[in-house]
């Protein structure tokens, strides 16, 4: 077996360990990860064209709300939410504040004098942006999620801290996301494993679609979404350092 490279989020899943070590590796040797990849969800090289490529799609251009994840392998898509003129939800790193999402539209930029892609980064969207609690958000078109590795069958692994799985709970217990809503990740074909690599458990949240540089792949789901948060699986660090699972809890 592989050897694991060592992160923060190492050590709760041994098999996910490895493939996403496998993952890092693969991308730094052929080139393909734009800074460095290892304990990231990795930016990689054609991220822009997969990011107009999710823009083709019908579900992205009825959709008036997208959630993006903050990573900067996601930097193009919320880039290119804001440029379609899009209410952009990005979530506060690790769901730390009482106002755990960031809000940015186009159209608020524009009166501040400010381009969408002063907002499109992390940091900029955190400067720039509005922060709001779930009761203020509106119901949820399309989710993008980053990954580390996915398989066509609609799995997936991020980094291993669990947030994204996290998120996707609470949105759906308050009914802003739902069973239907597309999942998103735009990743470079490297991060596309068969699925025998890629175990999935009761709280993972699967893939409706996965866009490359040069592909779409609709997923073919074998198994239902989460209907909302799995308390078991809710790790005690979390419920003390998130104060919106400690309000759903009570």
């Amino acid at each position: 077996m592989s050897e694991i490279t060592g992160t923060a989020w190492s050590g709760r899943h041994r098999a996910k360990d490895v493939l996403r070590s496998e993952i890092w590796s693969q991308l730094a040797q052929q080139g393909a990860a734009l800074g460095e990849p290892v304990g990231h969800i990795p930016s990689f090289v054609g991220g822009d064209e997969a990011a107009d490529r999710l823009a083709q799609l019908p579900f992205w251009q009825q959709a008036k709300i997208i959630k993006c994840n903050p990573d900067t392998a996601q930097v193009p898509v919320r880039l290119r939410a804001l440029q379609d003129g899009k209410k952009l939800y990005m979530a506060v790193p690790r769901l730390v504040q009482e106002k755990c999402f960031v809000e940015l539209t186009a159209l608020d930029l524009q009166q501040r004098g400010l381009e969408p892609r002063a907002a499109a980064t992390h940091q900029g969207a955190m400067k720039h942006g509005c922060l709001v609690a779930f009761e203020e958000m509106e119901s949820i078109d399309v989710v993008v999620t980053g990954c580390v590795a996915v398989s066509r069958d609609g799995g997936r692994t991020g980094k291993g801290a669990g947030f994204a799985d996290l998120e996707l709970g609470i949105l759906r217990q308050l009914g802003l996301v739902q069973p239907d809503t597309p999942i998103v990740t735009t990743v470079h074909p490297l991060q596309v494993v068969d699925s025998s690599h890629l175990p999935m458990l009761s709280h993972d949240w699967s893939l409706t679609w996965i866009i490359t540089p040069n592909e779409v792949i609709e997923t073919q789901l074998t198994r239902s979404q989460p209907t909302g948060l799995e308390w078991a699986k809710v790790r005690p660090e979390q419920l003390e350092s998130i104060p919106v699972l400690r309000h759903l809890k009570e």
